[in-house]
This record gives C-alpha cells, sequence and structure tokens, in this order.
C-alpha cells in the first residue's frame, strides 16, 4: 500500500530547512525515501504537465505553497493565470501577488506583456549600475542605502520634471514568479478569438523563457495537454526543467520528457522529474497538499498582511510592441486607458508631458505613464521627443469653465 507523503513533512525536512532559495520547492520523496527539492532560480523555469486527475493540481499547489513559506512579499511577487478560474482561486489577495489572480485570458496576455516590458526595465537597470542579475543589483542598493547614499532612478528627466520634483529612490527588485495553470487552455482561448494573438502570447512566453533569468522573473508552466502543438519545440529548449505526471502514451511523455516513461508511472502525484545536468530521470512520489492546508496558509497570510496590487498589469496594451507592424500610422494600439482623458487634463493643464509626472500625480506604475504619453504621442496632444529627451505640450490649455 502506497504511503501519503504530506508537504509538511517535506518543508520540516532539514535538506528545505537549509536551502538558502527563496524560490525553494518541495516535490516530494523519491525511491528511498529522501526528500526530493528543487530550486526554481536555477531551472530557472519549469514545465509541468501530465493527464487529468493524476496529481498535476496537487504539485503545482505544494509549489506554490513551499515558495510561500519561504518566501516574504518584498522578495517574491506573483502572477497567477487560472484560465480554469477555479485551480488557484484560494491563492486571493494573498500579498505575495502583483495582480488578483488572473482568469480572462485577454488580461493574461496583457500580463504577459507587462512581464516582458518589466524583464526589459530591469535589464536597463541591470546595465546603468554594471551588474549582471538581480542578486547583485539588490546587493548594490542594499549597500548604497547604508551608506546613506541611495541609488536614484537613472529614467527621470529633469527637464521634463516639475519644479521641486527630484529623482526617486530605487527600491528593491523582488523575484517573480509567473504561474500558468493551464497553458494549453490560455492558448486556446486566445485562438478562438484571434489566432495570430494567440501566436504572439506563444512568442511572449518564449521570450521571457529566453530572457527573463537574470531579471529576475521565473515561469512555471503546466498543462493537461502535451501535445508538439502547446509544449513546442521551442518550449522546451527555454524550458530544459520538467516534471511528467502520469500520461496516456508514450508519445505524450516523449513531447514532454523527450523519452518515454510516464506513460507507465502509477498516477496519484507518481512523476518523473527532468532536470538539466542530470543524465537520468528521478522518480519521485509527490508531496500532499489539501484544501483545507492552503486555506490555513493563505488566510493566515490575509491577516498579517493586504495585498498591493501593481497598477496596470491587466490593462496593458496587449498589444502594444508586435502590433505596432500591422497597426495604422498614428501609432494607437488599441483603446485607450481609462485614465487617458484625465491625464490629458493635467498634462494640458500644467504643459508638462513628463512621464513621472504622471506616476506622481495619478499614483500609477511607470509602464501605464509611459503608454499613456506614448497615446498622447500618437493623438498629437504631445510631439514626439528631442535629442534632450523633451516633449512639447502641442494640445491647448482646457478651457476653464468655471465662473
Amino acid at each position: 500500500e502506497r504511503e501519503m507523503i504530506s508537504l509538511k513533512e517535506i518543508l520540516a525536512s532539514e535538506v528545505f530547512a537549509k536551502s538558502d532559495s527563496v524560490l525553494t520547492m518541495g516535490l516530494g520523496k523519491d525511491i528511498n525515501g529522501l526528500p526530493v527539492i528543487a530550486n526554481l532560480s536555477k531551472m530557472p523555469h519549469l514545465l509541468v504537465a501530465g493527464a487529468t486527475g493524476m496529481g498535476k493540481s496537487v504539485g503545482i499547489n505544494a509549489i506554490i505553497l513551499s515558495v510561500l513559506y519561504k518566501a516574504k512579499p518584498d522578495e517574491v511577487r506573483m502572477i497567477m493565470i487560472d484560465p480554469k478560474i477555479v485551480e488557484l482561486a484560494c491563492y486571493a489577495d494573498i500579498p505575495h501577488l502583483l495582480t488578483p489572480v488572473v482568469t480572462d485570458m485577454n488580461q493574461a496576455a496583457s500580463a504577459l506583456w507587462w512581464c516582458v516590458n518589466e524583464m526589459e526595465r530591469r535589464y536597463s537597470l541591470l546595465a546603468k549600475f554594471g551588474v549582471r542579475n538581480i542578486e547583485g543589483f539588490n546587493k548594490k542598493l542594499k549597500k548604497a542605502k547604508n551608506k546613506g547614499e541611495p541609488l536614484l532612478d537613472p529614467s527621470f528627466n529633469s527637464n521634463t520634471a516639475e519644479e521641486g520634483e527630484t529623482a526617486p529612490e530605487l527600491e528593491k527588485l523582488p523575484l517573480i514568479m509567473l504561474v500558468i495553470d493551464e497553458y494549453a487552455d490560455m492558448l486556446g482561448a486566445l485562438a478562438q478569438e484571434d489566432r495570430a494573438k494567440a501566436k504572439r502570447v506563444e512568442a511572449l512566453i518564449v521570450r521571457l523563457a529566453q530572457k527573463a533569468r537574470a531579471a529576475g522573473i521565473h515561469l512555471i508552466i503546466a498543462t493537461q495537454r502535451p501535445s508538439v502543438d502547446v509544449i513546442t519545440g521551442l518550449i522546451k529548449s527555454n524550458v530544459p526543467t520538467r516534471i511528467a505526471f502520469k500520461v496516456s502514451s508514450k508519445v505524450d511523455s516523449r513531447t514532454i520528457l523527450d523519452q518515454g516513461g510516464a506513460e507507465q508511472l502509477l498516477g496519484m502525484g507518481d512523476m518523473l522529474y527532468m532536470t538539466p545536468g542530470i543524465s537520468h530521470l528521478t522518480r519521485v512520489h509527490g508531496a500532499f497538499v489539501d484544501d483545507d492546508e492552503i486555506t490555513r496558509v493563505v488566510d493566515f497570510l490575509r491577516k498579517n498582511s493586504q495585498p498591493n496590487y501593481l497598477d496596470g498589469i491587466l490593462n496593458a496594451h496587449s498589444e502594444s510592441a508586435d502590433s505596432h507592424e500591422g497597426s495604422n500610422s498614428s501609432g494607437v494600439t488599441g483603446e485607450l486607458d481609462s485614465l487617458y482623458d484625465e491625464a490629458v487634463q493635467i498634462v494640458t493643464s500644467s504643459r508638462r508631458a513628463s512621464i513621472s509626472s504622471l506616476q506622481r500625480r495619478m499614483r500609477i506604475g511607470y509602464n501605464r505613464a509611459a503608454r499613456i504619453i506614448e497615446d498622447m504621442e500618437a493623438s498629437g496632444v504631445v510631439s514626439t521627443m528631442n535629442s534632450a529627451g523633451n516633449r512639447q505640450v502641442l494640445a491647448p490649455e482646457p478651457i476653464n469653465t468655471d465662473d
């Protein structure tokens, strides 16, 4: 009779306790009864696949709870994409979330665009401060703060800033864990609406998998449909760490692991773990966590801290970069931001077209403010940026109707 392995047992193990990484995941036990843990930051991304009812969802929950056990909200932030609506709903409003659990697939596309933009922003910061990765940046930031010389945002432009406005201090960059619980469903839902959009979203996933490691962004992609049109060669080549639960055929096993074996697993959390640098697969009996345990953990987290959602992730213009090629010359990328009219009022009244000013006055994130300014440029409200980095406000001042 098979023994049930609780996640609590893995989290209490010495090997888990000794792991320094906040992205340490408790997977289960190997055939010798020893705890198996993994470090997502070294993978740096993870693909999880298996047939329905074979333990994939429980495995994802065990991974998420492991990270929640290790990491504070300022160390790891999460974005969860849940096409099935119910799989990740239990994590709603935990303080680690960057945005509410995403169940709308158009919003999921926006969230992925935000991740790509954030990755590029982080790479720009790393380059400007001469460090190779997020750990190096945070160390440099902490050292400067301890010396009383905090690092300032290099993107701040004093020429477009308001009078008395100074460059904001840079803050610690947390690691970002992006969890997609059913990748095939996400692509399928997008393809029904717009096949080209689904392809662009797939390209975003590949782009993140290729480049996001040094920027501190890590993907966990799960699917119950391990077909070659879902788990493509590009995905596999950029996500070498994979977990396969029991599948229905050898073909499916080869799609996930490049070899057979997963079709012979016993189900109920029995998995094969493939990691780069090790020639053989590791068979693991997955740790079990029930709904009551998840509820207790998330209730504790909610009581101790409120979520601090970042503005603009779900209403980003998901078509912004790639669709410029096919869009009209105006450059407007789709529907205008809900705050666009208010932002125009601020810019035309103050006669300053500054991203930092919009951020401060409207209390929105950098990416959202930048997109609004870009749309103003496309609409002729402000000019293009000159060589000094300044924009001229072209639209007239608003008429004051107050008597």
